[in-house]
């Protein structure tokens, strides 16, 4: 498996050329759009034109879960860049997403 260049950030932190997210929602809740909404915002912020968000409604496809072992919704996956991570809730905690991702070191 090929792995694509780094590239700098002006915080100097190397992030990946694309990274690939999936949130895992369950309908058109409140929670499910504030999630999303609110990953949509992070992504502009901090990762303009290098992220690509893949929505999985569990309520059409629930077989879904059992591949990233969701257990609770609305769950956001990092698939790329390489390890996996998982944060779990409406994702309104900015900073705690950020630091999630590894997209800002911990204070």
């Amino acid at each position: 498996m090929k792995t694509k260049p780094a590239t700098k950030t002006k915080g100097g932190m190397n992030l990946p050329e694309t990274w690939e997210l999936r949130l895992y929602v369950a309908g058109q809740t409140a929670k499910s759009i504030t999630a999303f909404a609110n990953l949509k915002k992070l992504c502009e912020e901090h990762l303009k034109g290098k992220y690509h968000i893949e929505i999985v409604d569990l309520m059409k496809n629930p077989q879904l879960a059992k591949g990233d072992q969701i257990l609770a919704i609305p769950t956001l996956v990092r698939k790329l860049p390489e390890p996996i991570k998982k944060i779990i809730g409406d994702l309104s905690d900015t900073e705690r997403v950020l630091v999630g991702l590894d997209i800002r070191s911990k204070p």
